[in-house]
């Protein structure tokens, strides 16, 4: 009978399957629709040519860099977020989150204009040092941290304030010190939520693209990610593209199925 459970598996009213059915295929039907139009009988051509495997090397190695980054500092922020009791959080929050709501091709200028010649960072730097970011790898790197940091920063803070502090509290009156009482209590309350996070940052950091070809742009070897090898072929070789789109996509589900935590599975 629909909306009973059954054992081990939650309740869902069966009023709600029917948008959850049309919900599933407005994503799945696009997806199908790409595979019906491929030449599938020249797909591993398409997708071992040498643009193509230098461009998904380059989007996995960027990804990775990227993800790293995103933990390293989305990670800190996050619990700042949560647990820091100072004037203007809340702003403060709104502004981490705004890569999410941004187009990602005004990500890609802002940070043009921050850290070209032209960007008085950008100008500083080519100054001091002689580094140059735009239209390298580095830049890649910085426009996919920028675009996904928000992802793992809201499932972090999410889960701080989901635990309470209570546990921290009780670390903390048997005279741990708050780095202890971090490494200790913090970290491993988050684990589940830092996989999940993680998944999902490098997969927006693989899937990125406004931000890329904007402050990037598209160099073989050098800044042409995946995404953007799907643009450059659109434009010249439409079986090309859509073979070069569905190893984005298989990548991306091998990505979430795969690397996506067990406990993120498992119902409360």
């Amino acid at each position: 009978m629909i909306g009973t459970a059954g054992r081990g598996s939650s309740w869902v009213p069966g009023v709600l399957w029917v948008p959850a059915v049309l919900g599933l295929a407005v994503v799945v039907l696009p997806l199908v629709g790409l595979l019906v139009r491929a030449d599938l009988g020249n797909w591993v051509e398409h997708v071992t040519s040498p643009g193509a495997m230098a461009a998904l090397a380059l989007s996995l190695r960027t990804a990775a860099m990227s993800t790293f980054l995103c933990l390293l500092l989305g990670g800190p922020l996050a619990v700042v977020l949560a647990r820091a009791r100072v004037p203007g959080v809340r702003v403060l929050r709104a502004v981490v989150l705004l890569p999410l709501v941004l187009p990602p091709v005004v990500g890609g200028l802002a940070l043009l204009y921050l850290l070209g010649r032209s960007g008085f960072a950008g100008h500083a730097l080519d100054l001091a040092f002689g580094i140059r970011v735009p239209y390298t790898t580095a830049a890649v790197v910085i426009a996919q941290t920028f675009v996904a940091m928000p992802f793992l920063v809201v499932g972090l803070e999410g889960a701080l304030r989901t635990a309470g502090e209570r546990y921290e509290a009780v670390a903390a009156t048997l005279g741990a010190r708050p780095w202890t009482v971090f490494r200790r209590v913090t970290v491993p309350l988050l684990l589940p939520a830092i996989g999940s996070g993680v998944v999902l940052s490098f997969a927006r950091a693989l899937g990125e693209f406004g931000a890329t070809i904007t402050f990037a742009g598209s160099l073989e070897g050098v800044t042409r990610t995946l995404p953007l090898q799907v643009y450059l072929l659109g434009e010249t070789d439409v079986d090309g593209a859509i073979a070069v789109s569905l190893l984005l996509v298989l990548v991306a589900i091998a990505v979430i199925v795969v690397a996506r935590p067990r406990a993120v599975e498992r119902a409360p």
